[in-house]
């Protein structure tokens, strides 16, 4: 079983970025990874709107330049992009300049405020450069929705028993996600553990 919770190492490369949000109430960010894509991201948002929640979607400027529709709907309809590179990089493979050029042409098409590292591999140094600009936002729970080994009932069960206060939670609005089977169904269990959802990222201690 892949961890759910972030590799402890990721903290000190990262020492000043969003893993939690810094609060006692039972507040949930959702986040969304790998979009836009035309037919995943029309029916997330609409289950997002049928609870009226608000979520963060991590889009790759590539898809986002090409579905520039979808990314006005997600912002017209309330919810926050980011910047999740131009393309999907591995920061572990790739020269620190070439990273960070990635990141600041995905800027023209999704967000120059908040960015995610993919895959959150990212090297000290891309760090350091990238946390001048950006908000770095990772996250404190991946049920791992993407992996087509894992069935969307265990994904729903990983959700379920890790969340807690302040929880960032990283879902994909892509086709290899299981996230359209499952997300009704935890958004409802979250509201009735008495749960809200919020886009304000505060940054952890």
């Amino acid at each position: 079983m892949r961890p759910a919770r972030p590799f402890f190492l990721l903290k000190l490369i990262c020492p000043g970025a969003v893993f939690r949000i810094r609060t006692e109430e039972k507040l949930l960010c959702l986040t969304f990874d790998d979009g836009p894509d035309p037919e995943t991201t029309p029916a997330v948002l609409d289950i997002l709107s049928a609870h009226d929640v608000k979520a963060v979607f991590f889009c790759l400027g590539h898809k986002a330049e090409l579905h520039h529709e979808l990314v006005s709907r997600i912002r017209s309809e309330g919810h926050i992009t980011g910047n999740h590179g131009y393309r999907h990089l591995d920061g572990w493979k790739t020269n620190t300049q070439v990273y960070v050029r990635n990141f600041e042409k995905g800027t023209h098409f999704t967000s120059g405020l908040l960015l995610r590292p993919p895959h959150g591999r990212i090297r000290p140094r891309q760090y350091r450069q990238l946390a001048r600009t950006y908000r770095v936002v990772l996250w404190d729970l991946m049920p791992w929705d993407f992996d087509s080994r894992l069935e969307a009932a265990k994904v729903l069960e990983i959700l379920k028993r890790k969340i807690r206060p302040g929880s960032v939670i990283v879902l994909h609005d892509k086709a290899s996600s299981s996230v359209l089977s499952f997300l009704d169904e935890f958004i409802s269990h979250a509201l009735l553990e008495g749960y809200n959802f919020t886009t304000e990222l505060v940054q952890d201690k």
